[in-house]
């Protein structure tokens, strides 16, 4: 798949989620399959006049390309200033975020909110396009602000006459936020009436539901957030089936423990000891969550004040994992919520 003049491996993109696609996420989900992932969303004011913590956010330093960042914002100056900047430091692609559903985002006009003033979608997608010339442009939404206003079209039609160069959507309205199920009908749509690659978001949990969101919306691409936190492997299982019609087989134990830990070492690694071990908190939570015996697990770790001790407990736990089964057994639905 091409976005610009940039070929990416594969058609696995990690969606940008706020408080974890950061540097460490990222470049274990493009290690483990992933084709690009997008940096977590960054405000345009507050990186440009925010503290080096928000900056830290975009940081790509080291990361295997290609190197995508996402900004958010209503006041196209803003913007085209915070991609040019991001471009500066390294973006290779600059990700414009019009399909978060937060209120704290949409209350000030920004993410998903967007969607109903398609006049201003233009003048902030031309305002970045041309301000950073050499460097591709994405954009990012939802099917609309609700139900009654699926404006998806009309947006892709927008992007493509401002020079966007992908476009992903998420089959869910700004009303919707993460209720219900995804449709794919709406993206199905767009793709048949797209020049620029489309990239389908939403409720891609397992490999099978990768291939049918790719064969029944035509898409060039799936997009995947929430089912991967804490199961960065799913990349390489997509990949493979995608291959192959194969489902690889359970990771095992010792295999999920090294992962983790790889991980872990580069969050302390990254952020610094306290907040490091913060940070580690819910990745661990996601590792865990629906194991058996992991809620009391949880429960302690997330007392633990050390990077030393939250190891040992990590190592604890798995090592108990190793002795009961080669391979962690996830349990059913209705023990899964209670573990």
């Amino acid at each position: 798949m091409r976005i610009g003049s940039l070929t990416l491996k594969n058609n696995l993109i990690v969606a940008p989620m706020a408080g974890v696609t950061d540097r460490p996420f990222r470049q274990l989900c493009k290690k483990l399959g992933a084709g690009m992932a997008v940096s977590e969303m960054v405000t345009s004011n507050s990186l440009l006049y925010g503290s080096a913590k928000t900056r830290r956010r975009a940081n790509h330093e080291g990361e295997t390309e290609p190197k995508s960042v996402q900004i958010a914002g209503a006041d196209p100056a803003m913007m085209a200033q915070a991609a040019r900047y991001n471009v500066d430091n390294g973006a290779q692609i600059i990700d414009i975020n019009m399909g978060c559903p937060a209120k704290k985002v949409c209350n000030v006009m920004a993410g998903s909110a967007l969607l109903q003033d398609e006049s201003l979608v233009g003048r902030i997608l031309e305002s970045v396009v041309n301000a950073v010339p050499e460097t591709p442009v994405t954009l990012k939404i939802r099917t609309g602000w609700d139900k009654s206003h699926r404006n998806a079209l009309n947006i892709l039609r927008i992007a493509q006459e401002s020079g966007i160069q992908a476009l992903a959507i998420h089959g869910r309205t700004r009303a919707c936020a993460y209720h219900g199920e995804a449709e794919y009908d709406t993206i199905k749509a767009v793709k048949a009436a797209a020049r620029i690659p489309v990239i389908a978001n939403g409720d891609i949990t397992t490999p099978e539901k990768a291939k049918y969101v790719l064969d029944y919306t035509g898409a060039d691409a799936v997009m995947i957030g929430r089912a991967a936190q804490g199961r960065p492997w799913l990349f390489r299982e997509i990949q493979h089936f995608l291959a192959t019609g194969e489902i690889l087989p359970a990771p095992e134990v010792q295999d999920i423990h090294a992962i983790l830990l790889e991980h872990l070492d580069d969050l302390y690694r990254f952020y610094g000891e306290v907040p490091g071990m913060r940070m580690a908190r819910k990745h661990i939570a996601w590792y865990t969550k629906g194991l058996a015996d992991s809620a009391s697990f949880r429960h302690a770790m997330n007392r633990l004040e050390s990077t030393q001790a939250q190891l040992a407990a990590v190592n604890e736990f798995f090592q108990q994992a190793a002795e009961r089964n080669r391979r962690l057994v996830y349990l059913d639905a209705p023990e899964r919520q209670a573990a």
